[in-house]
């Protein structure tokens, strides 16, 4: 993997800010090998525009609470609602309607690249409480 630490501690942070909208298909590329301008990109699709936009305002929230904060140097797409793409350097976030992210199916036309493993918390955390109480 050629993401960095930094890289890692944002597309996680900005994973699990997706995931508690209720963001659908998260994945999280590392495109580090593939592109010199950035190390991940972080994909995320919402079934309207308001989901979009609000998963979009929870990820930036939620990396300006960081230690080491960060916002995007780049934001784009936010008047639609349909595609909203932040700019972070060390990762690009794609939040998209579920119909363009089927559309342009970010994921295969980067398929060659890997993916970083990211499991939402309350998922992790109910599976758990699951195993705990058989």
């Amino acid at each position: 993997m050629t993401v960095s630490e930094r890289a890692h501690e944002l597309a996680m942070a900005a994973a699990q800010a997706a995931a508690d909208k209720k963001a659908q298909d998260i994945v999280i590329i590392d495109v580090g090998d593939q592109l010199a301008i950035t190390d991940a990109f972080l994909l995320a699709a919402a079934p309207n525009e308001r989901q979009v936009l609000a998963i979009v305002d929870a990820i930036e929230e939620r990396l300006l609470e960081l230690p080491e904060k960060a916002k995007p140097v780049r934001r784009e797409g936010e008047r639609g609602g349909r595609w909203v793409l932040l700019d972070y350097v060390d990762i690009v976030v794609h939040v998209q309607h579920t119909e363009e992210r089927e559309f342009y199916a970010l994921d295969r036309l980067w398929k060659d690249c890997p993916q970083i493993p990211f499991t939402d918390r309350d998922l992790a955390d109910s599976a758990a409480g699951s195993a705990t109480a058989e």
